[in-house]
């Protein structure tokens, strides 16, 4: 399964997941280090809300999978990365294409390594923005992820 954490055809395969091609969600661009990724969620009539702005829903699972993936890529095979917890907060309404941007620090991996040496659990925390077509922030997510490192590679 080694070829699927190519990023290039990780984020082909992405854009054809149901749960993102359906509502309009497109990783953009996902960083040859697992570092960086851009996501964008399209102004779809299907994913309008009673008010005819984006779904929040669409807009919290354009969120979903990205900072576990991401840290699947950097961290390697000898880590379980799942997601944990998040919470959205609506700050306007989020009207035509949106973006948001996710980033991981070399500190934050080397920190996450570091915290999970003995076999500990840890949970990081991200923020993320999702923000419209002229850079105004519509939305942050909060998300917590469990990371571990696998059974087999834990010490004694």
């Amino acid at each position: 399964m080694k070829w699927a954490f190519n990023p290039a055809v990780m984020r082909h395969l992405l854009n054809f997941w149901p749960p993102f091609f359906f509502p309009g969600i497109k990783v953009v661009e996902l960083g040859n280090d697992y570092h960086y990724c851009r996501v964008e969620l399209k102004a779809r009539p299907w994913t309008r809300n009673i008010n005819s702005t984006q779904f929040g829903g669409s807009m919290f699972a354009m969120t979903d999978p990205i900072y576990p993936l991401m840290l699947m890529g950097a961290l390697g095979k000898e880590y379980l990365v799942w997601d944990k917890q998040a919470d959205i907060d609506f700050i306007k309404p989020g009207k035509g294409r949106l973006s948001a941007e996710f980033w991981l620090s070399d500190a934050s991996v080397d920190a996450i390594k570091a915290a999970t040496e003995s076999g500990d659990k840890h949970f990081p925390q991200f923020l993320v923005h999702i923000k419209d077509h002229t850079g105004q922030i519509v939305a942050e997510v909060n998300r917590t992820l469990y990371v571990r490192k696998k059974a087999k590679y834990r010490p004694g």
